[in-house]
């Protein structure tokens, strides 16, 4: 009986224990995290309220295209009414009736002055206006998020790089401090070394509260935290970046969502210039109507009628408002050229100072590095040499320790600012999207 228990109170405990971890894997699994770069760029790329907006906007220029489709449709329309009336004559005799009516009626615009044609093909290109706008968002929200993301990191990069500074020199005072008391350095030297911890402390300070102030805007634009510390930036992705100048030039041309928004526009200008002719052009329709009608007089009981009609109109005169909305988009489309032009030279420009800060960063990192290495080896030989007593002192070792310092800094900047210059490149010739970089849509 003791056994059978025993083997009871063992089944239950390890159903308690599935329980239990099902339970952890699933709060664990809803709970907000991005650790990885990507990861911040899909949260921001499904979550920003900013680009879930442009997408709202785009469906709507979807609907425009319907709406101007339907203009080449008949329109069908049903009607009818009752109504009571009492008739009396001479001889106060009701002769009152109750005529009733019921109407289709069927209208087919045949000619609208090729406004029509040119409308839909207005609304055809705002939907591809609507498009790039939604991927001129797109790549601000995810170049915003890369910024945050590395911001974050580089800020996380430089508090361990103040940190280990600070221990570094609190050590040194201490030492100084036992060096004094042997008569070996002066009291000067101590005060060196106990105004360059100090210095560090502030250092190590500031750098805190570029964190904390880096975590909450990587909030605001992910939307969520980032649970890694793992702080490093030098990781290499693949951004599949244009091989040469030529081949991002030509990738713009096709691509960058600024420059095919002036295209797009300019487009449009000249299409409302042939609606507002269309104005100044006859139009034709043609309809065709039936009529049901019951008692309409006291002689007539029921009536059928079938009418077909064709009208022409041609405005010839209404005040000036067509001419000078004619002479008006005229204008409208001067000036969508001329934007148009700016945009190409404006492009080329960015592609080209993109393409440059690139090839720049890159040589920059790689020299920074090569100060990284002869720092250490620099800082290592004369902190021994200070250390066995010889003629370094206590100021050369301060200097080294700072140059090291802010070398270790500039190298977690050049790495941050080396891949935000390949980021910056793909936005410059307009793939810096989540189809290319492989997000989640």
């Amino acid at each position: 009986m003791k056994l059978k228990k025993l083997y009871l109170d063992r089944k239950e405990m390890k159903i308690v224990i599935k329980i239990l971890i099902i339970g952890i894997f699933f709060i664990g699994y809803g709970e907000s995290k991005a650790n990885t770069l990507f990861e911040s760029l899909q949260s921001a790329y499904l979550n920003n309220s900013k680009l879930n907006a442009e997408r709202a906007n785009m469906r709507a220029s979807r609907e425009e295209k319907r709406e101007a489709v339907s203009e080449f449709l008949p329109s069908v329309t049903i009607s009818g009414y009752k109504s009571q009336q009492d008739n009396f004559n001479s001889n106060a005799d009701d002769l009152g009736i109750d005529p009733k009516e019921r109407s289709v009626l069927i209208e087919q615009k045949i000619f609208q002055g090729f406004g029509g044609v040119a409308n839909l093909q207005k609304k055809r290109k705002g939907q591809k206006l609507g498009e790039f706008k939604l991927k001129k968002i797109e790549q601000e929200i995810l170049l915003e998020a890369a910024k945050a993301h590395t911001e974050l990191l580089l800020n996380r990069s430089k508090v361990n790089i103040n940190l280990s500074n600070v221990d570094l020199l609190e050590r040194q005072v201490e030492t100084d401090q036992n060096r004094l008391e042997k008569g070996e350095i002066s009291l000067t030297d101590l005060a060196q070394s106990e105004s360059s911890f100090a210095g560090a402390k502030a250092q190590l300070i500031a750098a805190k509260n570029d964190l904390i102030t880096s975590k909450a805007n990587f909030e605001k634009i992910i939307g969520q935290k980032l649970t890694d510390e793992n702080t490093e930036i030098s990781k290499k992705y693949n951004l599949n970046l244009p091989e040469s100048l030529a081949a991002a030039y030509k990738i713009s041309n096709s691509e960058n969502p600024d420059l095919q928004i002036s295209i797009l526009e300019y487009e449009q200008s000249k299409l409302d210039v042939t609606i507002a002719g269309s104005e100044l052009s006859p139009s034709a329709t043609i309809s065709y109507e039936r009529a049901e009608q019951d008692d309409i007089s006291s002689t007539i009981q029921e009536r059928t009628q079938e009418t077909v009609k064709a009208t022409a109109t041609w405005p010839l005169f209404a005040g000036g408002k067509n001419a000078f909305n004619y002479r008006k988009f005229k204008e409208i489309r001067n000036q969508k050229e001329l934007l148009l032009e700016d945009q190409k030279k404006t492009t080329k420009a960015e592609v080209a100072n993109a393409w440059s800060s690139y090839q720049s960063s890159r040589s920059v990192l790689d020299s920074i590095k090569s100060q990284v290495k002869a720092a250490e080896i620099a800082n290592e030989g004369i902190t021994l040499e200070y250390e066995s007593g010889t003629s370094r002192s206590t100021l050369e070792v301060i200097q080294s320790r700072s140059i090291l310092l802010n070398s270790r800094i500039n190298l977690a900047s050049s790495e941050r600012n080396y891949l935000i210059s390949q980021f910056n490149l793909l936005a410059a010739v307009g793939r810096l999207t989540a189809r290319h970089l492989n997000l989640q849509q």
